[in-house]
Formats: structure tokens, sequence, C-alpha cells
């Protein structure tokens, strides 16, 4: 697809990116709510978490929309994306390191994923697995959309909650288009 609007999904990354580098390291593991919500799964309320699940079920939707489906993994040490997810959960909190090793892979996937869509591929039916007969499909390109809200709103999160943890504006500066370099 030439000229995609699609291609601000390539700064959500960036997004998350920017967030992960301007984290002091004494709040990698710092929970972004207080309430007593049910957070079952290790550090699910966490700031390495949230950054983390952004991540994965990015990798998991491009997995999904890429042209032929994505085989490729995701570097050492996170699994393969998988819609059971939320039954495996991480057996350890990741680091700064691991995770901005993870956001590269995934700007590479999501670019290539951009690049490479065909008029043809983007309005190829996706039925999201936890909605299977209920006769509900959207289009890959739907599912893009609805990935690049996924990546923001987490991203929105992070840094919302820099912003309160006195990391200056300056540092979450919003990136309103996509550069070359993504």
């Amino acid at each position: 697809m030439e000229r995609c609007p699609l291609a601000t999904v390539r700064r959500g990354p960036r997004d998350a990116r920017q967030c992960a580098e301007s984290l002091p390291a004494s709040l990698w593991r710092a929970r972004l709510w207080s309430d007593a919500a049910d957070h079952s799964q290790l550090g699910s309320d966490e700031f390495w978490f949230i950054a983390y699940h952004t991540l994965y079920w990015l990798d998991l939707y491009l997995s999904s929309v890429a042209d032929p489906p994505a085989q490729d993994t995701p570097p050492a040490p996170f699994p393969a994306p998988a819609l059971d997810a939320e039954d495996d959960p991480p057996e350890r909190p990741y680091t700064q390191d691991d995770l901005c090793a993870y956001l590269a892979y995934t700007k590479q996937k999501c670019q290539r994923t951009i690049e490479t869509l065909t008029d043809e591929r983007a309005r190829i039916p996706y039925e999201f697995p936890w909605e299977k007969g209920q006769g509900r499909p959207i289009s890959s390109l739907e599912l893009l959309l609805y990935t690049m809200r996924h990546v923001q709103e987490h991203a929105a999160q992070l840094s919302l909650f820099l912003g309160q943890h006195g990391i200056p504006d300056a540092d979450l500066d919003w990136v309103p288009r996509a550069k070359g370099d993504v």
C-alpha cells in the first residue's frame, strides 16, 4: 500500500521506547495503579509488564497480518506469541534491556508488515479467537488500526505514569509523524 495512513502505527513503538528510556530503574517494577483490582499475573500492574504486554500483543497481531504469516521468533528470552498468553505469564520480570531488544524486533516487524501490506491482504478477514463463530470478523487493515490503538493506549498510560513521577514532558515528546528511521 503506497502512502498508507497506517504508517502512523510505526510511531507507537517509538513512544514505548521513549517511555522505557526515560524510566529511572527505581520505577521499573513500580505499580501503575494503586487500586485492589485483581492482578493475578506476575507484576501485571507494574511498568515492565505493561510494556511487555504491549509489545507481546503487537507481535502477535502483526504475525496475523503478515503475508505470509510471520514465522520469525522474538529475541530471547521472549516466547513466540500465542493466543493463550494469559495462561502462560512470564516467569520473571523482564529487564529494560530485554524489552528494548523486543521493541527493536517489533519495530522492524511492524515496518516490514506495513511496507508489504497489499490492498488484497488488507481486506482479508480476521476473527478474534474469543469471538469465533459469532460472525464479527474484521479486516486485516482494521486489525492494524486496533493494534495501533492498543499500543497508543498503553504508551499513554506509561507516559502518564512517568509524568506523575517527575519525568519532564520534553522526555516524553509526542511523535506526530513516522520518520524514515523507523
